[in-house]
């Protein structure tokens, strides 16, 4: 599959299979886990997170600013919103990646009547990206760096797509560092979350009971100053974090070096 983006409505989204058991132990987990959930997602990821999802998604796009003609990554697009916000900032094109056939079926529905828009998603994984050295003006991921074996080993593919200058943008959820809001953030993760998601689904009560832990293990093995070192280490520079809702969630950026 060639690595540019289609044009014309009948070619606006595209997949590419990649085999399953390339999958890390985690990415597995992740698959399960997350496949029941596309349908109603972009609701009910905003509704439990207070509607601080859809905040901390628009803050992503700042911290790129697309520009006109800019060629950008979005890994793990999911069902596409940091997709679909950047193609409103900027007369730019959009590649998805994502390794859940769900969740792009969810993102192709959403583009689906975006004619004049270039957009084109690939079912691939963050580890072993399909593009050459520098392919991309920017770069997004949300939510992914938990999901991976290495984290670091993962910046550094995704640093390498982005050519020199580029812009490398993530989310990623956060332990509160306030006691008064990270006692608060330990009692809706491990009550609340799992309690109001059993009023969707079965699937959304597994993601409520999975988040917390998820995110409190990942910072002891990965603490933030870590994964700061992490993005340098892959060749970015000017790694700003901004921590948003009390720490909840975390925007970092960077320039590629």
């Amino acid at each position: 599959m060639s690595s540019q983006p289609h044009s014309g409505a009948e070619d606006t989204a595209s997949i590419d299979h990649a085999p399953a058991d390339r999958r890390s132990a985690g990415k597995r987990q992740a698959l399960e886990l997350f496949r029941g959930l596309p349908a109603r997602y972009d609701a009910l990821s905003a509704a439990l997170s207070f509607w601080q999802d859809p905040r901390w998604r628009r803050a992503l796009v700042d911290a790129i600013a697309p520009q006109p003609e800019d060629r950008v990554l979005d890994v793990a697009t999911g069902t596409g919103m940091v997709a679909a916000e950047l193609l409103s900032r900027a007369d730019c094109s959009v590649v998805g990646v994502d390794q859940s056939r769900e969740m792009l079926a969810a993102a192709r529905a959403r583009f689906a009547g975006m004619p004049r828009t270039r957009i084109e998603l690939i079912e691939g994984q963050a580890e072993t990206l399909p593009f050459a050295d520098g392919s991309f003006d920017a770069l997004t991921f949300t939510y992914l760096l938990r999901y991976v074996e290495d984290p670091q080993a993962t910046m550094v593919e995704l640093a390498r797509v982005v050519r020199p200058g580029g812009r490398v943008a993530a989310l990623e959820f956060g332990v509160p560092p306030w006691l008064p809001a990270r006692a608060a953030w330990r009692l809706y993760t491990a009550i609340g979350l799992p309690a109001l998601g059993s009023f969707a689904s079965r699937e959304w009560y597994e993601v409520g009971r999975f988040l917390g832990p998820s995110i409190r293990g990942f910072y002891e093995r990965h603490p933030l100053e870590n994964l700061v070192a992490y993005w340098r280490q892959a060749g970015l520079e000017r790694v700003h974090v901004r921590r948003m809702s009390f720490g909840g969630g975390i925007v970092m950026s960077a320039t590629k070096s």
